[in-house]
């Protein structure tokens, strides 16, 4: 993994400032077309949920002393045979989980239910997992990638 793979999923995301947090670097045999436009849908999603968490609570940040902003975060980490890709937002999380990985099935107005989709074959793709979870610990969710530092596309 390159920083400038992540840094353009970063700078091509226009709804909300994205963080970057550095991991070491590596190199993976993918397909860095279909690994750059995984993470644009999942820093999308991400982006619109912490996005609509904002507008909505924008009154109680004030009074709760939060600073009320949307967050979304991008980073990896390695362990002995895996890159781990996350990206984190401060949205209002999963409601619902049994219907994310559905085709055409969507929450969002104006949405197609296909990113979520596409980006799970993506990852099976090049031998990976994908899985979003609610954040430990904070409001939000986290999406987490799965690749194999072998992996072969």
């Amino acid at each position: 993994m390159h920083d400038p793979v992540v840094e353009r999923v970063a700078d091509l995301e226009t709804l909300v400032p994205v963080k970057v947090v550095s991991g070491p670097d590596i190199e993976l045999m993918v397909d860095p077309d279909q690994l750059e436009q995984m993470l644009i849908n999942l820093t999308r999603n991400a982006a619109e949920a912490a996005m609509e968490a904002a507008a909505q609570d924008k009154a109680q940040a004030d009074a709760n002393g939060s600073n009320g902003l949307p967050e979304v975060t991008l980073s990896w980490k390695l362990t002995d045979k895996d890159v781990i890709l996350t990206v984190e937002d401060n949205g209002a999380g999963l409601l619902n989980s049994s219907n994310l990985f559905t085709p055409f099935y969507t929450t969002k107005p104006g949405g197609n239910g296909v990113g979520l989709v596409l980006s799970r074959q993506i990852a099976e793709a090049h031998h990976g997992t994908i899985a979003l979870s609610n954040r430990s610990g904070a409001r939000g969710c986290l999406a987490q990638v799965v690749l194999s530092r072998s992996s072969k596309s």
